[in-house]
């Protein structure tokens, strides 16, 4: 999303090799920073699909893409509806599948959802426990804080923020909780650096970061939709189109990692025939072996491109 990550974000759309005449798609559509690039690369029978389940993004996008309104799609919806969003535009198809050219996803939190400390997100604003990308959902972090089983907060804190100490973290939410609910983001942070010892607070950035990045996947499911979203990515490339993936935790990289693996052929063909006969050709192939990763000067401008990853893969 709109991360201010110049050079990734550059290179993801670039990557995708764009075409005057394309179709392309902007699975996190957030400030608009990748739409615009590609919507500028367009030529008129181009068109860009840009999807978003929240409603700033799209308001926002409507101004910064009105010069392009002509060829841009969009639609307020999680990425995880990439087919059927495809289909309901009519995009060109083949053997039922819709095709299309080029498909990007930019994940995490956009910078303004940061930024506007109401929604949640940051543990360096107070605000009502809430954490919802889409606004109209009814799952928000305060349900999660005050109504889920020790248990089941534990293991989310600990699948999805990799949180050593979320047992402890757990713990003390149930404690607080019977006092009365948990409201803010502010009275959260005060109890997850309860659960912290106080050596390791002293090291590893804020000691409620861990916690609130499994929170906000939790709330939005974002591994989920990511991983739902990728198969059919690559189901919808037609021959030669790619999918650019940035992605800002090892969770998300992982998912990324595995999924375009298993789409990666494994010839057994001997070197010496002129074709494969294996049939182990595979549906994609990597455009890089390995993840592309911000520079120094790009870390000096924003830290939050310290764990920022550009995968490419492109449809056979």
């Amino acid at each position: 999303m709109f991360h201010h990550i110049t050079v990734l974000k550059e290179e993801a759309t670039e990557g995708l090799h764009i075409k005057r005449d394309g179709i392309y798609v902007d699975c996190t559509l957030g400030g608009a920073g990748h739409s615009s690039l590609i919507a500028s690369k367009l030529g008129e029978y181009g068109r860009l699909i840009a999807l978003d389940q929240d409603d700033w993004a799209l308001n926002h996008a409507k101004e910064k893409l009105a010069p392009y309104a002509d060829k841009v799609s969009l639609v307020k919806t999680n990425f995880r509806q990439l087919e059927e969003t495809l289909r309901d535009l009519a995009v060109p198809m083949k053997d039922g599948i819709p095709q299309v050219d080029g498909i990007l996803f930019d994940l995490g939190v956009s910078s303004p959802q940061f930024d506007e400390g109401e929604r949640g997100f940051s543990y360096n604003h107070d605000a009502p426990l809430d954490m919802r990308m889409d606004q109209s959902s009814e799952l928000t972090a305060w349900h999660i804080v005050n109504e889920w089983p020790e248990k089941e907060i534990a293991r989310v804190l600990f699948q999805y923020g990799e949180e050593k100490f979320s047992r402890r973290i757990a713990k003390c939410i149930l404690e607080h909780r019977e006092q009365g609910p948990i409201q803010t983001t502010g009275q959260l942070v005060d109890i997850i650096k309860e659960g912290i010892p106080a050596a390791a607070r002293r090291t590893g950035g804020h000691p409620a970061k861990r916690s609130f990045q499994a929170l906000r996947i939790a709330v939005n499911d974002e591994l989920g939709a990511f991983e739902e979203a990728l198969h059919q990515a690559v189901r919808c490339l037609a021959p030669g189109g790619r999918v650019s993936v940035i992605t800002f935790h090892s969770l998300e990289d992982r998912i990324c990692k595995q999924i375009f693996n298993s789409y990666v052929g494994r010839c057994t063909c001997p070197p010496d025939f002129p074709m494969c006969v294996c049939g182990g050709k595979g549906e994609i192939k990597l455009v890089n072996r390995k993840p592309i990763v911000a520079g120094e000067e790009e870390l000096a401008l924003n830290s939050r491109a310290r764990s920022a990853k550009l995968r490419v893969a492109e449809k056979i």
